[in-house]
C-alpha cells in the first residue's frame, strides 16, 4: 500500500515511519507537513492512504481531510497525539470523510511491534477493504414481524458518518415513534464521546448500546464496542466477537441481519455515506423481508460507496439526499406532533 503521511512533528513522522517499516506490503511515498503541503502532494502523487494529523501549522487536518476528499479522494485515517483530548476535530474529520483515528504510536515503547499494533490492523484492514475482499455470510432465520411490537430504526454509517448522523438524528423530534440504533464505524475509544457529542445536538437522547438491553422507542443507542452489535432472543442487544474474519468491526451487515432474524414489530433500514460495502447485503435482506429500506444518494454523501452498493443490489426501496431522510423516518414512525401542538398553541 502506497501510504502519504501529514505531520509537522519529525519524533511523529519517525514513529509512522518505524511501524511502517514493520510491513513490507507498506510503502510511504511523500511527507507533508503541514495540510496545504498535503493536498498539493495528494494531487500530484494520490496515495492508496493518508495517515492525517490533526493540528499543524498552515492548515490543519480537518480542512486538509475536506479538500482532499473533493479534489483526490483516497483512505485517510487520522493519526494523532491524544485522541481524547480532539474528539471534536476527529468527529469533523470523520465527517469530511476520514475513515479512521488512531493514536500516535510512540517510539517510547521498547516493544515496537506493539506499540505499532494499532496502527499496523487499522492499515491491514483499510487494504482488505480497497481490495475488495469479499466478506463471507451467515446464514439467516427470518421470523415473523408482529404489528403491534415497537418500532425500529437501524442505521449504518462509515466514512462521513458522524456529520450525517448528526444532520440525521438532529431533526428527529423528541417525540420520535420508533427505537433508533445506529452502527458506525469508529473505533471503540470514540464511541462514549461520539454519543456525548451527538447528544447535545438531538432532541433524542443518544447513548450507547449495552448488552441484555432492548432498544426503547424515542432513544438513540450507537453500537459502543469493536465487537458486532446485534439483536439476540427477545430482541435484546449483545455483542458479539463473531464473525471473527469480518472486516468491518462493528459490522453493519450483521446488525442489520439480526433485526431481520430477531425483531418482532415494523422496522426501517438507513444506510449512509461510507467506504466500501458494508450494510448493502444487509439491508436488502431488510427489504427482502418487507421492511422500508433508505439509503443515502451520491450527491450528499461523503464517500459514495455503501449506499452505491446497496444500491445495486436493488437494496433501497428509496435514495435520498440526507436532508431529506429524518421526515421520510418520522412520516414512517411518527412523532413531531409536540411541534404541531405547539404551532397551533402559538
Amino acid at each position: 500500500m502506497k501510504i502519504g503521511i501529514v505531520n509537522d512533528s519529525p519524533l511523529a513522522v519517525a514513529a509512522l515511519r518505524r511501524a511502517i517499516a514493520l510491513d513490507a506490503t507498506h510503502e510511504i511515498i511523500w511527507v507533508a507537513g503541514d495540510g496545504e503541503q498535503a493536498i498539493r502532494m495528494a494531487a500530484t502523487q494520490t496515495p492508496d492512504l493518508i495517515l492525517m494529523d490533526l493540528l499543524m501549522p498552515v492548515m490543519d487536518g480537518v480542512e486538509a481531510t475536506r479538500r482532499i476528499m473533493a479534489a483526490t479522494p483516497c483512505a485517510i485515517v487520522v493519526v494523532t497525539m491524544d485522541l481524547g483530548r480532539n474528539a471534536d476535530q476527529v468527529f469533523a474529520a470523520m465527517g469530511h470523510g476520514a475513515i479512521d483515528a488512531v493514536d500516535t504510536p510512540t517510539l517510547a515503547e521498547p516493544d515496537t511491534q506493539l506499540a505499532a499494533g494499532p496502527l499496523l490492523r487499522k492499515i491491514r484492514n483499510i487494504a482488505r477493504l480497497l481490495n475488495g475482499r469479499a466478506i463471507a455470510s451467515h446464514s439467516l432465520t427470518a421470523a415473523t414481524p408482529a404489528p403491534a411490537a415497537p418500532r425500529l430504526v437501524a442505521i449504518g454509517a462509515s466514512a462521513g458518518g458522524p456529520a450525517a448522523l448528526a444532520t440525521l438524528l438532529g431533526a428527529l423530534p423528541a417525540d420520535f415513534g420508533a427505537a433508533v440504533v445506529a452502527v458506525q464505524h469508529v473505533d471503540e475509544a470514540f464511541a462514549p464521546g461520539m454519543a456525548e457529542w451527538l447528544n447535545a445536538q438531538c432532541a433524542l437522547p443518544v447513548g450507547i448500546a449495552r448488552a441484555g438491553e432492548r432498544p426503547q422507542t424515542g432513544t438513540v443507542v450507537l453500537a459502543g464496542t469493536n465487537d458486532h452489535l446485534r439483536l439476540v432472543h427477545a430482541a435484546r442487544m449483545a455483542y458479539t466477537p463473531e464473525p471473527g474474519d469480518y472486516l468491518y468491526r462493528p459490522s453493519i451487515d450483521v446488525f442489520f441481519e439480526s433485526v431481520v432474524e430477531h425483531w418482532r414489530g415494523e422496522a426501517v433500514g438507513v444506510l449512509l455515506t461510507g467506504m466500501g460495502r458494508d450494510g448493502a447485503r444487509g439491508l436488502k435482506a431488510m427489504r427482502d423481508r418487507g421492511y422500508l429500506t433508505i439509503a443515502q444518494d451520491q450527491a450528499t454523501s461523503a464517500v459514495y460507496g455503501m449506499p452505491k452498493a446497496a444500491a445495486a443490489l436493488d437494496a433501497a426501496a428509496e435514495i435520498l439526499p440526507l436532508p431529506r431522510i429524518a421526515a421520510r423516518l418520522v412520516k414512517a414512525c411518527g412523532g413531531g406532533q409536540q411541534n404541531k401542538n405547539k404551532a397551533q398553541d402559538a
